[in-house]
């Protein structure tokens, strides 16, 4: 299933549920239908940036710790593997340009 985050600040973005979800989950909204408003916007930005830089850190430590105990094939796995940072990239544009623009982000209307 594809969630489809609409504003009149920016171009459409499209997630796949389970991604958009997670985001949802974070900012206290359902993923079948909501708005964030522009007031929202800035509680939202924030805490979406803070995940992001937990998950690097997170990143970073356990890099660290694996890099002695991977195999290549683990190797090539995990760089192909999609950061949250890059899922959330598109959202997180949305959410700025809609406070920017002072207009809400709504999803499954």
């Amino acid at each position: 299933m594809l969630v489809t985050f609409k504003s009149k600040a920016a171009a459409e973005v499209i997630m796949y549920e389970e991604h958009a979800k997670r985001l949802l989950d974070m900012l206290g909204k359902e993923v079948e239908k909501g708005i964030i408003r522009a007031e929202e916007a800035p509680a939202a930005i924030a805490r979406i940036e803070r995940e992001i830089e937990e998950l690097k850190q997170q990143a970073a430590a356990d890099k660290v710790q694996q890099d002695d105990d991977l195999d290549e094939e683990q190797e090539r796995e995990a760089i192909q593997t999609v950061s949250f940072s890059a899922r959330a990239y598109p959202l997180l544009e949305m959410l700025r340009a809609a406070q920017a623009a002072n207009q809400p982000v709504i999803w499954g209307v």
